[in-house]
């Protein structure tokens, strides 16, 4: 429930309730255990204008927040690499992005910990590169086929098994009329099949033929895409050792963006760290008439 939520309920004024659950979480939170620490993912969440950047570290084996830095980059996890090194822990696995910033952070700090590049953010960017394609082509085109390009964008980022049967039709029509772009979608396609594989050799191997396709294109985008696959292959391909993934960092930006509207945004910066911290609590609801 919201603090308003509450405050009504009790009849209490909305200052009361929040000094009364920062007082308790403060008191819950002041001091977070990373001992136990194995496998984390590091990830950055856009608060907006005003408070820009947070990055997190959650504990993949129980989806709890264990540390909200502000601001991005390896700068943010300095204090949590700190207190991490006086728990005396040991990582075992850590999920990221392709972030240079990141991945040098934990070789820095944790280098016997498997970097896993994880695959929500593979896809991520191969959908990015896909959509920067598809603005050239709409720049470039005549006025017919740019018509059969416009408003295309959310059916590309969109894997072809869960559009509708109308929407799958429209999408296959249009990329009948462009060939550049149908080949750019056919491999993104096909770029999810990488983490299906029998086995890391079998990934190795699959990777290296979408990269020569990707390549024998000739499209800018789609050799850049290669290009940096080929770079991060062994932060890639380690899924097949580690099994990670973000999704629950997902989750829990979802849940994040929920509390946001909940409470109209946050004027205590410190409060809404608390927030975050206790995010994987269970919650109750009051009712009654």
């Amino acid at each position: 429930m919201t603090l308003s939520d509450v405050a009504g309920w009790l009849d209490l004024s909305w200052d009361t309730v929040k000094t009364v659950v920062q007082r308790r979480l403060e008191n819950d939170y002041r001091k977070i255990g990373y001992r136990h620490l194995r496998h984390i993912a590091i990830d950055e969440l856009y608060l907006g204008r005003t408070r820009k950047y947070v990055t997190l570290v959650i504990d993949l084996d129980n989806g709890r927040i264990m540390w909200v830095g502000d601001g991005k980059g390896g700068e943010a996890l300095r204090e949590f690499w700190r207190r991490f090194k006086q728990s005396r822990g040991r990582l075992r696995a850590v999920a990221i992005d392709m972030s240079g910033a990141y991945a040098a952070s934990v070789r820095e700090h944790a280098p016997h910990a498997v970097l896993t590049f994880d695959r929500f953010h593979v896809v991520k960017l191969m959908n990015e590169r896909l959509d920067d394609l598809r603005r050239e082509l709409v720049r470039a085109a005549g006025a017919d086929a740019k018509q059969s390009i416009k408003g295309l964008r959310w059916l590309l980022l969109h894997r072809k098994d869960n559009l509708e049967p109308d929407a799958a039709q429209r999408l296959e029509q249009s990329l009948q009329l462009n060939a550049p772009l149908q080949c750019a979608y056919l491999l993104k396609e096909e770029l999810g099949l990488l983490w299906e594989q029998a086995g890391g050799r079998q990934a190795w191997a699959f990777l290296r033929e979408w990269c020569a396709k990707a390549a024998a294109s000739g499209i800018r985008q789609l050799h850049a895409m290669a290009d940096t696959l080929l770079r991060h292959a062994k932060g890639v391909l380690a899924y097949y050792k580690t099994g990670l993934t973000s999704g629950k960092m997902e989750g829990i930006n979802r849940k994040i963006r929920g509390l946001l509207a909940s409470a109209f945004g946050f004027r205590d910066h410190d409060f809404f760290k608390l927030r975050l911290y206790a995010l994987h609590e269970t919650k109750f609801k009051l009712v009654g008439s």
